[in-house]
């Protein structure tokens, strides 16, 4: 079995995280979440306005530019520029399996207390089974 796997599939275990991400305009609170999942030099990134639930309906994505790898190990940071402050709300660990490199799709299984399941993205969406 190892050896179909091996030559199909790229298997590799890493990082990700969810942060929360809150900014205030004029008098309400705009919130998201930002989904970061470790990429060798830095994390590629989601962004989605509602949190996917086990085995329901795909909810909307929105590709971001790759953030550096020190979200990772933040817990909690205020940006800069009154940009909002940002909260970790889950984390853990990954194993992504593809058949080819594409930074818009993405087949992972994630292990974490929110997240945890096959996690998949492909295109604008994505979905947790």
């Amino acid at each position: 079995m190892w050896q179909l796997c091996h030559y199909k599939y790229h298997i590799i275990m890493n990082r990700w995280v969810l942060l929360e991400h809150k900014v205030s305009l004029n008098n309400s609170v705009d919130i998201h979440y930002d989904f970061l999942i470790e990429d060798e030099i830095d994390c590629l990134t989601w962004k989605f306005f509602k949190l996917p639930s086990l085995n329901k309906p795909s909810v909307k994505v929105i590709r971001q530019p790759n953030h550096r790898l020190v979200w990772l190990h933040r817990l909690e940071h205020k940006l800069s520029n009154k940009r909002g402050t940002v909260r970790r709300i889950d984390h853990g660990t990954f194993i992504k399996v593809s058949t080819q490199s594409n930074d818009k799709d993405l087949l992972v299984f994630l292990k974490g207390s929110i997240l945890n399941g096959v996690f998949e993205i492909s295109g604008k969406s994505c979905r947790l089974t």
